[in-house]
């Protein structure tokens, strides 16, 4: 949604007084693209992936017993943890999920990934009435 031209006047005056307040560090904000924030985190997700897959290789060859199993789920829950990080940085940095929900089929104006009950109640819904 744009913004009306009170709002664009109020902006443009915030960010002028900005500028004119702290010129450096207006710079810094404004040249700063938030891409590169998620790109960087997921190379950081994926060295510590890689790590996380050394430490589980580490405790398969070590056998001293129970530091074996705590080396071992400490990098399978690292990597896991680092995917998860990953894929969420991914999906910020691509804008992935941050579509408007447009209305599902049937002209209902629910969210299209609603909850996995509000899917059962209208699929029971639809059931009742014959559809």
């Amino acid at each position: 949604m744009p913004l009306s031209e009170h709002e664009q006047r109020m902006l443009e005056q915030i960010e002028s007084a900005l500028y004119a307040e702290d010129p450096k560090f207006a710079h810094a904000v404004r040249s700063t693209n938030p891409q590169v924030h998620y790109k960087r985190r997921i190379i950081k997700a994926a060295l510590g992936f890689v790590v996380g897959v050394c430490a589980l290789m580490a405790g398969l060859v070590i056998n001293e017993g129970t530091v074996t199993i705590a080396i071992s789920v400490t990098g399978f829950l690292l990597m896991v943890v680092c995917c998860v990080w990953a894929l969420t940085s991914w999906k910020r940095m691509t804008g992935i999920g941050n579509e408007p929900a447009a209305p599902s089929g049937g002209g209902s104006s629910r969210p299209a990934k609603a909850g996995f009950m509000e899917r059962m109640e209208e699929r029971w819904r639809r059931r009742t009435e014959g559809d």
